[in-house]
């Protein structure tokens, strides 16, 4: 699952994006209220973990304009302070659950399952494209009805690119989402994955869907209409 996690405290963001990435989360981070809006409006998310105060805008302004705009995506507020005020403020302009600091992210991370089985159902879990078949929840994969293994880094990298179906990213875009935005640009990890994975889809029919774009980088193809 894509999921954008706006956090200002670096130690807590460190430990909380750590941890969600090591449970199979494709975690998109930033520490600015402002930055975080405008990557809520620009991008779909799964859902977002939001924490409440915030520099440039806040969590629950944030919650507000999307709610305006019509952004269902799921909420998640995080905050230090539990008062019932803000719980409640929280919910009545439409967060999905709230959770208050501290926390263990073994439960941020069952909450996160919830709400978005809660809101998109079931079905909005499992990324089905041509032969090849993702459950997210499970993090099973298979290809002509086959099962496939995949490490979790190949699982996060395949669902990142099939949630976005003709649409190329680069290796650098990649590396954000799927590595991580400490991670060394020059590096040809991103290439060395997906080899793997086309490795192990070849044999039953399926490398050909991830697609090479010369140049810039790769995509999963749409099905033909």
């Amino acid at each position: 699952m894509n999921i954008l996690y706006v956090e200002d405290e670096a130690k807590i963001a460190h430990f909380v994006h750590t941890g969600l990435k090591e449970h199979g989360f494709i975690v998109d981070y930033c520490g600015d209220g402002l930055d975080g809006y405008n990557r809520a409006i620009d991008n779909d998310y799964d859902a977002i973990v939001l924490d409440i105060m915030l520099p440039g805008k806040d969590g629950l302004s944030i919650l507000k304009s999307l709610r305006q705009a019509r952004r269902n995506v799921p909420v998640i507020l995080l905050t230090a302070r539990n008062e019932l005020d803000d719980r409640l403020e929280g919910l009545n302009l439409g967060a999905d659950d709230y959770i208050a600091k501290p926390f263990f992210v073994e439960e941020l991370v069952a909450r996160i399952h919830a709400v978005v089985r809660r809101t998109s159902g079931e079905h909005q879990n499992i990324l089905s494209v041509g032969p090849i078949k993702l459950d997210c929840i499970t993090r099973e994969v298979t290809c002509n009805q086959q099962a496939v293994e995949l490490t979790s880094r190949e699982f996060n990298l395949m669902e990142y690119l099939m949630r976005s179906l003709g649409r190329v990213f680069t290796r650098t875009q990649i590396l954000e989402h799927v590595w991580g935005y400490d991670f060394n640009p020059n590096t040809n990890v991103v290439d060395v994955c997906i080899q793997r994975i086309r490795k192990k889809l070849e044999p039953i029919g399926g490398a050909s869907w991830i697609e090479s774009v010369r140049g810039v980088g790769y995509r999963f193809r749409k099905p033909e209409s």
